[in-house]
């Protein structure tokens, strides 16, 4: 069941992330897990991190037509989100707004040259993580993404927890440690999120990243809804 717009934005403004739980069916995360070792015309690129410095571990962008979930996800989480990004924007006063359905944005990406699908697929072994990082891939983006664990904890793999880090103006860093389940989505600010205070919003920059896999397989999905240049 998809969450309502008041029950993210309640979610995200209070711990700057919100979980769906059981967003993905067990069968689904099965089906997902398994394509990343699947026909390799399913996927447009695939990226070794630590050839990149980005850390341990692999992902696979998919390919255009997406697959059917990811592209249902895409758009159907797309709508109460934006309804949060758009007063997101208003209180940290940036002028940009974003249309009420994903075609249409998708649509603005096009025109800003980024016209590569995003969302991927991650698979972690033992003694891989992944650094603090943003996913932004041009000059249009979307300011939330929302990240599916497709593995269960403690039967799979163990460690490897997901990790929001978020810096506010003179203030030491703030790390979070967002606990997932088998099928549960995490939705979190891509760059960035308003922080009420004494003399009204402020910016507060947000990375994410992965701590080290010590045991087993983790692999996620990841559903971000701009495109790549």
């Amino acid at each position: 069941m998809m969450p309502s717009e008041e029950a993210l934005r309640t979610a995200l403004d209070q711990s700057g992330y919100a979980v769906v739980h059981s967003l993905v069916d067990h069968q689904a995360c099965g089906t997902l897990a398994s394509m990343y070792d699947g026909a390799a015309d399913r996927f447009r690129s695939t990226v070794t991190m630590a050839r990149h410095g980005f850390g341990r571990g692999e992902y696979k962008y998919l390919a255009r037509p997406l697959p059917d979930l990811v592209q249902n996800l895409r758009e159907r989480l797309y709508v109460p989100l934006c309804g949060v990004a758009n007063e997101w924007a208003q209180r940290l006063r940036v002028a940009r707004r974003w249309p009420d359905h994903h075609a249409e944005f998708i649509d603005t990406c096009a025109a800003a040259g980024q016209r590569r699908p995003t969302p991927l697929l991650l698979r972690y072994g033992p003694g891989d993580y992944n650094r603090l990082h943003q996913d932004l891939y041009g000059e249009v983006y979307f300011p939330f993404q929302v990240i599916v664990l497709l593995d269960a904890p403690r039967r799979d793999f163990e460690g490897g927890e997901l990790i929001l880090v978020e810096n506010r103006p003179r203030m030491q860093s703030r790390p979070i440690i967002i606990p997932l389940g088998q099928g549960d989505a995490a939705i979190i600010p891509v760059r960035e999120r308003p922080i009420r205070g004494s003399r009204g919003w402020s910016k507060a920059i947000v990375r994410h990243g992965v701590a080290e896999i010590q045991r087993g397989a983790r692999r996620t999905l990841g559903v971000i809804f701009h495109d790549a240049l």
